[in-house]
């Protein structure tokens, strides 16, 4: 992989839109939006109606069934990878590792624990501690060091989660102990009150300061999703986007969005930039993961 795929600047030649489809998350629940998946089938429904739209991978959220609540339990983890893969066997599927609800590793990494057709084939790793609105999200260097080394064990590829430069640090040094090992993907998350911002110098030091052979998407908090999105595909970078960072789908607030709309956007958007949505496969090739289809997370052959 070359350079390009950390700074975008590649000509006419640039890389297919990765859209990286984040249906749920952990705040979205049904008083705030009908339209939010958070049973096991309506997470399932919602990525079927994505991938027949067109995606290219999962940030997966898991939910508790009655209470809504997230859970880092296996077991609701992989009953929906399982339904997942049922129609979509190559789609790229990262679970979430957050701390925002829960600190221990030994709970975080659960979803790490599947295997087989259930194994993920990314986990997220967020790369320092972060302040939202109303709620902190705790991660402790050793805990961040701890679920990267259990990823690299099991053969799984971390998504590194940032929020701002000094995470990007972060990756680079966790580069540098052989924490983390390259080709490596990215979401650089916008517009948290706490963190970097949609703005155009904030973008450009971050991605001038990942480390080489790291693909990016963009997303935004609320009304940042849309315009964090814009930018990513002019500038030759791919995007995240889903219910879970904005459940609006104007900024205006008028109209709730449903997840399909937001992934037709996203479509609308890379055809007005000549830009095609890239398929499973071809992300699977960049970063190096087995072939999907029965076979996930990391390559063996990059692991010995």
């Amino acid at each position: 992989m070359a350079d390009h795929a950390r700074t975008g600047h590649h000509g006419p030649n640039r890389q297919d839109v990765i859209i990286n489809f984040t249906p749920t998350g952990m705040i979205p629940n049904k008083d705030a939006t009908a339209h939010v998946p958070i049973s096991p089938g309506e997470i399932i429904d919602d990525v079927r109606q994505a991938a027949e739209i067109g995606i290219t991978m999962v940030h997966l959220h898991a939910r508790e069934t009655g209470s809504g609540q997230p859970t880092y339990r296996r077991e609701v983890y992989g009953e929906i990878i399982a339904g997942i893969r049922a129609f979509a066997p190559e789609l790229v599927v990262c679970v979430s590792l957050s701390g925002r609800n829960v600190t221990q590793f030994e709970q975080r990494a659960e979803p790490l624990t599947l295997e087989g057709e259930l194994k993920p084939d990314m986990g997220s790793l967020t790369l320092s501690s972060v302040n939202f609105n109303r709620q902190a999200s705790v991660n402790e260097p050793e805990v961040i060091q701890a679920l990267a080394l259990e990823m690299k064990r099991r053969g799984i590829l971390p998504e590194l989660e940032i929020f701002d430069l000094g995470m990007v640090n972060y990756a680079n040094y966790l580069e540098r102990k052989g924490i983390l090992e390259p080709p490596h993907y990215a979401n650089i998350i916008l517009g948290n009150i706490a963190c970097a911002q949609v703005d155009l110098l904030h973008i450009g030091v971050l991605l001038k300061d990942l480390p080489a052979k790291t693909l990016w998407s963009l997303g935004g908090i609320g009304d940042m999703q849309l315009t964090a999105n814009s930018v990513a595909i002019a500038c030759g970078g791919s995007v995240r986007v889903g219910l879970e960072d904005n459940i609006w789908y104007d900024s205006r607030r008028t109209r709730l969005a449903r997840n399909c709309d937001l992934i037709r956007r996203i479509h609308v958007l890379a055809e007005a930039n000549e830009r095609a949505v890239m398929k499973p496969a071809r992300l699977r090739e960049l970063l190096r993961l087995e072939s999907g289809n029965g076979r996930y997370g990391r390559n063996a052959g990059e692991r010995n």
